[in-house]
């Protein structure tokens, strides 16, 4: 049995992990590329979200590939992502395809029924094993974050531009085939190494720019136009506000448990979005004003086109970066996107951020006392 799961970044590396850990043949979905959009946005709705419509597309991939199990996470709440499985579902059928689709809901407070939903692809393995591939997996998540947190802090230091860049084409060719938790551990840190030996500028300054969002704009770099490599090598070191990790481990793991601590997120919100309102709208706010807290310079909010969640967001930020004086950029994304003008607006971006710095230097030194 051929599995396969829709392609969001870096998450492939944790699903191949907790998959193959529990001797699950694995069928990675190529990382997406033009024709896996036009596949998407050729059978998808008009107006469907970004994210649904290269969802297709990596099934049709896949399925082209031979797949013959897709699984699918599910989700609740007024974001659309909780109707994204049955809707490709119908796609997928009407197109003639033969799969079955295994959609692993967020376990709130149900553990149980979620390792049974997980159990169906693995074969019946027993709660104890999949419980334990889970914990493997995370860690793998944890530790691929921490190198692509690596690679966001060294890239704009870098002697040799692009250094960073061809370490990590060269990891990703071996990531996909290596196997199971143990050899993407041990992948992971040979070149955490790397890029630790990677050959700097000390003392360089740097921006610090953070990234806030819609997950799937934010991680899958082929939406957001490798966002934080093209940063880097504008002089900005980023954060992104969600990751994998932080999405396996909270709103997953914690969640379930009942043990997600939400209340600074809540707090930082509060004056400005005060509810849940799907997504990650609330979080994006909140996250804009912690990055201010955190001596950040600028934050840039990503979401795809259509997006409620984030556009509720969208409309409060304004307020928050007139009252805490940090530059937010908003950057809609679609299957139209042109990266000339994206880079251009990246450009301007950073102009404008570093000549607000250069001012409120100049004016520090000029008040009265310094």
């Amino acid at each position: 049995m051929l599995v396969t799961f829709p392609h969001m970044g870096n998450a492939y590396i944790a699903m191949k992990s907790v998959l193959e850990d529990l001797g699950v043949e694995v069928l990675v979905p190529p990382p997406c590329t033009k024709r896996t959009l036009e596949l998407g946005a050729k059978h998808s709705p008009e107006l469907a979200c970004l994210p649904l419509k290269l969802n297709i597309g990596n099934y049709i991939e896949s399925l082209e590939r031979g797949a013959e199990v897709i699984v699918m996470a599910g989700g609740c709440g007024p974001c659309r992502f909780g109707y994204y499985a049955e809707v490709q579902r119908e796609i997928l059928q009407d197109l003639g395809y033969s799969f079955k689709m295994v959609v692993l809901e967020r376990p709130q407070g149900n553990v149980r029924d979620f390792v049974k939903k997980l159990s169906m692809v693995t074969g019946g393995k027993s709660i104890i094993q999949v419980l334990a591939s889970i914990r493997r997996a995370t860690r793998v998540a944890v530790l691929m974050d921490e190198l692509e947190k690596l690679c966001w802090q060294v890239r704009p230091r870098e002697r040799d531009s692009g250094t960073v860049s061809r370490l990590m084409q060269e990891f990703h060719s071996k990531a996909y085939k290596a196997r199971g938790s143990r050899q993407l551990s041990v992948l992971i840190g040979e070149y955490k190494n790397k890029v630790s030996d990677v050959a700097v500028i000390e003392g360089k300054e740097v921006l610090r720019i953070g990234i806030v969002g819609e997950i799937y704009t934010v991680i899958e770099p082929y939406v957001n136009l490798s966002i934080a490599e093209k940063l880097g090598c504008l002089g900005a070191e980023v954060d992104k506000s969600i990751t994998v990790s932080y999405w396996v481990i909270n709103h997953l793991i914690k969640e379930a448990l009942h043990l997600h601590d939400k209340r600074e997120l809540y707090k930082a919100s509060y004056p400005y979005l005060r509810s849940f309102v799907g997504g990650h709208g609330q979080e994006s706010v909140a996250n804009t004003v912690l990055y201010k807290r955190k001596g950040y310079d600028g934050v840039i909010h990503l979401l795809p086109f259509t997006c409620m969640p984030e556009i509720v967001a969208r409309s409060a930020l304004p307020e928050v970066s007139r009252q805490y004086d940090i530059p937010v950029m908003t950057l809609v994304l679609d299957e139209l996107t042109g990266e000339a003008g994206y880079m251009t607006r990246l450009e301007g971006f950073i102009d404008l951020i570093r000549r607000k710095k250069e001012l409120d230097k100049a004016y520090e030194e000029v008040l009265p006392g310094n």
